[in-house]
């Protein structure tokens, strides 16, 4: 996988946004003002995702590429090396897991909005 495809799944998710709230490098993708992913254009090689506790372990143990993220909560977040040992496919549904995991906490009314819309999670 690549930076531009990476961004352009992370976008496909419904009421996904983009912007740079840390620095002009740091790339980040929201789901109603809520990161769910992230990728350093200075580092195109490593992606940034949410994932639950447990789970996160087990990926970290299977993938020499998936990591605890470095300056984020490590218990939630692992970041990704593009082109090891993890395919396109699992990347996908590892940005598909860290927005599911970043919409099961919204708010109600978020959520609501969400499933109004049609979204199908």
């Amino acid at each position: 996988m690549d930076i531009e495809i990476f961004r352009e799944h992370c976008l496909s998710y419904p009421q996904a946004t983009e912007d740079f709230p840390f620095d002009e490098t740091v790339l980040v993708f929201r789901v109603k003002n809520h990161i769910f992913a992230c990728i350093a254009l200075d580092n195109p090689e490593l992606a940034v995702v949410k994932c639950e506790p447990e789970y996160a372990i087990e990926l970290r143990d299977k993938y020499m590429a998936i990591e605890p993220a470095w300056h984020w909560n490590k218990k939630y977040w692992n970041q990704i090396w593009f082109n090891r040992d993890v395919d396109d496919e699992m990347i996908r549904k590892l940005v598909a897991h860290s927005y599911a995991e970043v919409v099961k906490k919204l708010p109600k009314k978020d959520r609501i909005d969400l499933e109004t819309n049609k979204i199908d999670l």
